[in-house]
C-alpha cells in the first residue's frame, strides 16, 4: 500500500492509501478513519459505499460521520465506487456507468468483467487488507452506503450476515431490476438474462430468503430520484413484510438525495451499528 494522506480529526487518524487490487485488476484507493481508540486495541469497523460519480472522498469529508466514529470507537473504511485509470473500461457520455458506477456486482460482460468486480472486492479482498494492516477486528464488521452504495451495502449485507453484522442505507436502490439505472447497467455489466441480475437485486435477495437480523433506512421525500422511481422502496418495504425481514424504513419529510440529508441522520445509523458492534 501507499499512504496518500494522514489528517488528525476527532483524536483519531484519517488516512488514504493506494493499493494493487488482484480481483479489479488495478489500483484501487480507498480511506479510513480510525478512532482514538484504535491506538491502544482493534476496533469494530463500519464499511461506507458511495454512490454514482462519487469516489473514497465524498463521504468522508461531507457526512460527519466520523466525530460519531470517534465517541463509539470504531473505524470507518471508504472504498472507490469503481476501478479507475487509463485502461479501465468507461462509457463518456454516462455517469450511470464505468469509472465511478461500479454498483457493486461481479460483471461477467466484456470489457467491464476484467475489472469491475467491485462484490468481491468489497466482501472479501478489502477486508482482508484492512484487517491484516490496520487495528481492526476481524469479525466485527458492519456496512452501509448511499443510493447506488444503499444498494450496495444491502446486498452484501443480505447475501453475507455471517460477515456483516448489521446494514443500513440512505436513499438506497432497492429494487434495480425494475428502475432505468439498474435496467442499463445490470444489462451492461451482467448480459441479458434477467435470472443473473437477481443475485444483485435487496428485494430479490429478501423476497428469495435471504436474511439479516434488523436493517435501517432513511429516505427524503423531496429526493427527486425517488420521484423519478429509480429508487423504489415501496417495493423492498413491501417484500420485506411478506418475508417477516426485520427493518426500520423512515420517510423524512423536506430532505433530499444529498449529503445534507446524510449528514443529519448519520449520528442514527453511526448508533445503530455500534448497538451491533460494540456488544
Amino acid at each position: 500500500m501507499d499512504q496518500l494522506e494522514s489528517i488528525k480529526e476527532f483524536n483519531g487518524y484519517l488516512k488514504r492509501f493506494t493499493h494493487y487490487s488482484k480481483t479489479c485488476n488495478s489500483k484501487m484507493t480507498f480511506s479510513i478513519f480510525l478512532p482514538p481508540k484504535a491506538i491502544h486495541k482493534k476496533v469494530p469497523a463500519i464499511y461506507w459505499l458511495s454512490g454514482l460519480t462519487c469516489s473514497d472522498e465524498n463521504a468522508r469529508v461531507k457526512s460527519g460521520a466520523q466525530r460519531f466514529a470517534a465517541e463509539l470507537g470504531l473505524a470507518i473504511i471508504f472504498p472507490d465506487t469503481s476501478p479507475r485509470g487509463e485502461n479501465i473500461p468507461d462509457a463518456k457520455d454516462r455517469y450511470d456507468l464505468g469509472i465511478g458506477a461500479g454498483f457493486y456486482l461481479n460483471a461477467t460482460q466484456t470489457p467491464w468483467s476484467k475489472y469491475f468486480q467491485m462484490y468481491n472486492y468489497i466482501v472479501y479482498e478489502l477486508p482482508s487488507l484492512i484487517e491484516e494492516y490496520f487495528p481492526i477486528l476481524k469479525s466485527f464488521k458492519s456496512i452501509t452506503g448511499h443510493s447506488m452504495g444503499g444498494h450496495g451495502a444491502l446486498i452484501c449485507a443480505l447475501k453475507n450476515p455471517q460477515i456483516f453484522r448489521s446494514a443500513s442505507a440512505f436513499a438506497p436502490i432497492c429494487n434495480p431490476i425494475n428502475s432505468q439505472w439498474g435496467k442499463n447497467c445490470f444489462t451492461e455489466y451482467l448480459g441479458n438474462n434477467k435470472s443473473d441480475w437477481y443475485d444483485y437485486d435487496a428485494t430479490c435477495l429478501v423476497n428469495n430468503g435471504f436474511k439479516i437480523d434488523n436493517i435501517l433506512i432513511d429516505q427524503g421525500l423531496s429526493d427527486d430520484f425517488y420521484h423519478e422511481k429509480q429508487l423504489l422502496p415501496e417495493n423492498f418495504i413491501e417484500v420485506c413484510n411478506k418475508m417477516n425481514q426485520p427493518l426500520t424504513f423512515r420517510f423524512q419529510e423536506g430532505y433530499d438525495h444529498s449529503y445534507h440529508f446524510i449528514s443529519t441522520f448519520i449520528e442514527d445509523h453511526i448508533k445503530f451499528h455500534a448497538s451491533f458492534l460494540n456488544k
